[in-house]
């Protein structure tokens, strides 16, 4: 078992990782059922609440499992935000525009996949993994964003 950096192990890495998609995996499953009884735009903003708690979490100079709380928060978080928005394009753009809409969403989304992980590695390989948290600051507020202006566009 090799070390990599700040004592953190390749296997203690990737479970760390792992608990990201665990959150989203829970938190899919747990969406289906609050989908039922909330709005898109509510699910999307409490996930985007949980996005920042678990990122403020990740933050705090505190132990491994604080750590890994906080990132299957983020998990949690980032669960109903890209079913909501496909499921209300409809809503905001018409139902005559949204089968194109949703092509532009899902294309933007696998680039997203695709480029984000890539330029997070360098910052950290040039920079500090310690900017991980401020790197998901940055995204968190940019979407915040731009989905309070969609919101307030008129329909």
């Amino acid at each position: 078992m090799a070390i990599l950096s700040k004592g953190i192990s390749a296997e203690q890495a990737a479970s760390f990782g792992a608990m990201f998609f665990i959150g989203i995996t829970v938190g899919r499953a747990i969406n289906g059922f609050l989908a039922m009884r909330m709005h898109d735009e509510s699910m999307i903003r409490m996930g985007q609440v949980l996005i920042l708690l678990g990122i403020v979490t990740v933050m705090l100079p505190a132990s491994d499992t604080v750590v890994l709380a906080g990132l299957i928060l983020i998990g949690l978080g980032c669960a109903p935000i890209y079913p909501c928005i496909i499921h209300s394009t409809p809503a905001h753009f018409g139902s005559d525009k949204s089968q194109a809409i949703i092509g532009v969403q899902m294309a933007a989304a696998y680039i997203g996949t695709m480029l984000m992980p890539p330029l997070l590695g360098l910052l950290a390989n040039h920079l500090s993994i310690s900017l991980l948290p401020i790197y998901l600051l940055v995204l968190l507020a940019l979407m915040v964003f731009m989905h309070e202006r969609l919101i307030q566009k008129p329909r």
